[in-house]
């Protein structure tokens, strides 16, 4: 009797300490976060996964936005275009990326960034096929504008990496998806120089519309972001996927269940514009107008520069070919020789030759001091190409250029992604990528239009908005090396 007393009193004290949280907290009731669980489960074969699926993306983002440097001289050709003419097809694919880039952050803030993701290919895809089929010249700016909103919804997936990725291994892995992108780059330049000679550029386009269809079988192994799930309340569903993610990487989660606070409100412009954020939100803006100015200025004058002979060169004059002239002789026309598109094709090996150097400029010297170091170099070598030199050496700056401008994009894109809270990152994201446009809608009539003019009149604007840009991020206040992803502001 005095012994089972002993051990009922034994078992009482037992109890006690199991659920007095001064002694010990029982397994049942311990809790983590997403944030805890990501950096737990590291890096493995579902980030492998993701990277590759993603990448696609990027790959079929680049082939529509770079099929327009190829296109442009056949239809120029065509349809007896002018220079403002060419130049608008391109501010038309931007208006659209910019009338959707907002919305699509906003609708992924809201209902997830899967399924934004998702539907901006099909629709990509669906009007990138359509525009092949084009009667007219306003068909094809229509058709066009409505590609560039499906492709807005893109950045997306790089919020979803962003927050599937631990802290330590994001400047490592996000530089990398250049390499995606400049295999899109690659790829479009490559079918056209198969493809425009003997199909066609109508064929051109379709066939590049093949790899969309693709990636839209793959999307369905990527899971929805866990960060918006807990955001959204959906916590069953962020367990589910954290712990699918476990299981792939061989690893475990945090001891106890997952819990995070549900966030009232998603996606207000609020939380940009707060007095936490609206610095940084501005700044971010303007960089990312030019980086969009800078990026694709760079591949349209380099375009120009090649189809128009108006390169200083040195080691012998480049022979200019027949040119086709239009009936009305409103237009001069000189399509690519193979020679262009060879040039073309090295200067997008810029893009991912020095992403080593990006990896360590990011590692080392942090975001912000990397953005200002970009910005400059970019800056210097915008105003370049006006000189006198060997053929090699304009080659070798055209890469360097695309290196440092596509460096400059990779280091703001992951500068954004890091710094926003879940709740308002897609919006954060979209609204970044919609100002980013206007430059991509400017870049075309400063390259194009300006560069018959004037060589240093249309690489001016480029060099000057790359060095007040640089005076921009060295204003930011905030640095996000190597600084934990917020779930609210």
């Amino acid at each position: 009797m005095w012994r089972e007393s002993k051990r009922k009193e034994l078992r009482r004290l037992r109890a006690r300490l199991d659920f007095n949280p001064l002694f010990c907290e029982p397994k049942e009731r311990r809790t983590f976060t997403v944030e805890e669980a990501v950096e737990r489960v590291g890096f493995g074969r579902f980030h492998v996964l993701l990277f590759v699926v993603m990448g696609s993306a990027n790959i079929v983002e680049a082939m529509e936005i770079m099929l327009l440097a190829v296109v442009s001289p056949e239809i120029r050709c065509e349809w007896r275009l002018e220079d403002w003419q060419v130049a608008l097809v391109s501010t038309m694919v931007f208006l659209g990326f910019m009338a959707c880039g907002v919305l699509s952050g906003y609708v992924a803030d809201q209902y997830g960034r899967r399924k934004v993701l998702f539907g901006g290919f099909v629709w990509s895809a669906y009007f990138s096929l359509l525009t092949s089929f084009a009667p007219s010249y306003t068909w094809f700016i229509f058709l066009r504008s409505m590609v560039g909103c499906g492709v807005a919804a893109g950045s997306q997936g790089y919020v979803l990496k962003t927050e599937f990725i631990p802290s330590k291994y994001r400047a490592i892995l996000l530089p990398l998806a250049s390499i995606f992108w400049m295999s899109g780059s690659v790829l479009i330049i490559a079918l056209g120089m198969l493809a425009v000679p003997t199909l066609g550029w109508r064929w051109m386009i379709r066939l590049s519309a093949l790899p969309s269809v693709f990636l839209l079988f793959l999307f369905r192994l990527v899971p929805e972001s866990a960060r918006f799930d807990v955001s959204a309340g959906n916590v069953g569903a962020a367990a589910d996927t954290l712990r699918r993610i476990a299981r792939m990487n061989d690893a475990s989660l945090p001891p106890g269940r997952l819990a995070e606070s549900v966030a009232k409100k998603r996606g207000s412009w609020k939380d940009l514009l707060n007095s936490t954020f609206r610095r940084t939100s501005l700044l971010l803006w303007y960089s990312w107008f030019v980086a969009s100015l800078a990026y694709y200025g760079s591949v349209l004058s380099s375009s120009e520069l090649l189809e128009k002979n108006l390169l200083c060169v040195t080691d012998g004059h480049r022979p200019r070919r027949a040119a086709r002239r239009s009936d009305d002789a409103r237009c001069y026309c000189v399509p690519f020789a193979q020679d262009d598109y060879r040039t073309l094709l090295v200067s997008c090996l810029g893009e991912v030759s020095l992403i080593p150097l990006n990896i360590f400029l990011l590692k080392v010297l942090g975001r912000r001091r990397s953005l200002l170091l970009l910005q400059l170099t970019a800056a210097v070598f915008f105003v370049l190409p006006s000189i006198c030199a060997s053929t090699s050496g304009f080659t070798l700056l055209f890469f360097l250029l695309r290196s440092a401008v596509s460096m400059n994009f990779s280091a703001v894109y992951i500068y954004t992604a890091e710094v926003y809270p879940t709740v308002s990152r897609s919006l954060g994201m979209g609204a970044c990528t919609s100002v980013s446009r206007l430059g991509g809608m400017i870049a075309p009539f400063i390259a194009q239009v300006l560069m018959s003019k004037s060589v240093i009149l249309a690489l001016s604007p480029f060099s000057a908005a790359c060095a007040l840009c640089a005076v921009g991020s060295f204003l930011l206040p905030i640095e996000t090396k190597g600084r934990a992803l917020l779930q609210t502001s």
